[in-house]
C-alpha cells in the first residue's frame, strides 16, 4: 500500500475548491507551476488522472470525486490533531442561533468538528430563518447570532457569496409568461428582493408555492414547481442556475453577519467563529461524466 502525502492532497483540494490552478495556487502560498507539478504527483500516486482539463473549465474525473472525500477527511483529521494542541482548554455554555443560509452543506460537519476540538464547551444550536433568530436574540434567549443581513442590522460581515435565480434542470424560462416563485413565508428578505427585481423588470410572475423553511425551498425548486432566488451554496444536484434576461437587474450579493460578539464570552465566541469562517469552503468542482 501506497501513502497519500497530505501536502498533495491539500494542493488537490484548492484546485478543486478554487476551480482554477491559479487560483489554487494563491490559497496554498505556492507558484502555479509548483502546484500542476504536485497534483501530477498524486495522479501518479493513484494511478489515475483526477481532473479533466480544457482550455476554459476544469471538472474533477470519477476517480477525482471519489479521492476528495477521502482527502477533506483527512485533512480534517490531521488540522483537528494539529489544533488541539495548540488551542487552549476552554468550557462553558454558549448559545448560538444559526440561519439556515450559512454553509447548509457543511454546517454539520463544523459543528461536529469544533465541538470534537473543544469537548468542554456545551453548544446549544437553534437553526432557523433570521427573523426568528433576530427575535430570539433581542429577547436574550441567544448569546451569539449568525444571520443574514437585513437593512437595519449592523453586525460584522463574516461570509458573502451570489445570490442567483435557480431551478430544477428541466426548467425552461418562458419571459412571455408569468414567472412561477417558490417564495418563504413572509417576513423574508429574499422574497421581497423577488419581488422588487421582477417588478422593475416589467415581467408577471405568480406565487407556485409558499413555504416555512429553506429546505421546504430546496423540496419545491427540485420538484419543479417553480423557481427562486438564494444564495449560489444552495444549488443541489437535480437544480441549474437560471441565465436571467438582460433586462432584469443584477442580483447583490448576499452577507451573513454576526451579532453578539461584544457581549457573549468570549472565550467561547471567539473560537467557534474563527473555526467556523476558517471551515468554509467554495462548492468543489462537478464531476465529469
Amino acid at each position: 500500500m501506497r501513502d497519500l502525502e497530505l501536502d498533495l492532497l491539500r494542493a488537490f483540494v484548492a484546485v478543486a475548491d478554487a476551480g482554477s490552478f491559479t487560483a489554487a495556487a494563491d490559497t496554498v502560498g505556492r507558484s502555479q507551476s509548483a502546484v500542476s507539478q504536485k497534483i501530477r504527483r498524486l495522479e501518479d500516486l493513484i494511478g489515475h488522472p483526477i481532473f479533466v482539463r480544457n482550455s476554459r473549465s476544469l471538472a474533477l474525473t470519477g476517480a477525482g470525486g471519489q479521492l476528495l472525500i477521502g482527502a477533506r477527511r483527512l485533512l480534517d483529521l490531521n488540522d483537528d490533531v494539529i489544533r488541539s494542541l495548540h488551542v487552549p482548554e476552554t468550557r462553558g455554555r454558549l448559545r448560538v442561533g444559526i440561519c439556515e443560509d450559512f454553509v447548509p452543506l457543511q454546517l454539520s460537519r463544523l459543528l461536529a468538528r469544533f465541538l470534537r476540538l473543544h469537548p468542554g464547551v456545551q453548544l446549544d444550536v437553534n437553526t432557523s430563518l433570521t427573523h426568528s433568530l433576530l427575535r430570539e436574540f433581542e429577547a436574550g434567549n441567544l448569546d451569539l447570532v449568525i444571520a443574514t443581513r437585513e437593512l437595519k442590522e449592523r453586525g460584522r460581515v463574516i461570509w458573502r457569496e451570489p445570490m442567483v435565480w435557480f431551478a430544477a434542470s428541466d426548467f425552461r424560462l418562458d419571459p412571455e409568461q408569468p414567472v412561477p416563485l417558490v417564495l418563504l413565508q413572509p417576513p423574508c428578505s429574499y422574497r421581497e428582493l423577488m419581488f422588487t427585481t421582477l417588478d422593475a423588470a416589467r415581467q408577471a410572475w405568480v406565487t407556485a408555492c409558499t413555504v416555512s423553511s429553506l429546505t421546504g425551498v430546496q423540496a419545491a425548486v427540485a420538484g419543479g414547481l417553480g423557481i427562486t432566488l438564494l444564495g449560489r451554496s444552495f444549488i443541489q444536484e437535480g437544480m441549474q442556475i437560471i441565465d436571467a434576461p438582460k433586462h432584469w437587474p443584477p442580483l447583490p450579493m448576499t452577507e451573513i453577519i454576526v451579532l453578539g460578539e461584544d457581549t457573549a464570552e468570549k472565550s467561547l465566541a471567539r473560537p467557534l467563529l474563527e473555526f467556523l469562517v476558517e471551515g468554509m469552503r467554495m462548492p468543489s468542482l462537478p464531476q465529469s461524466g
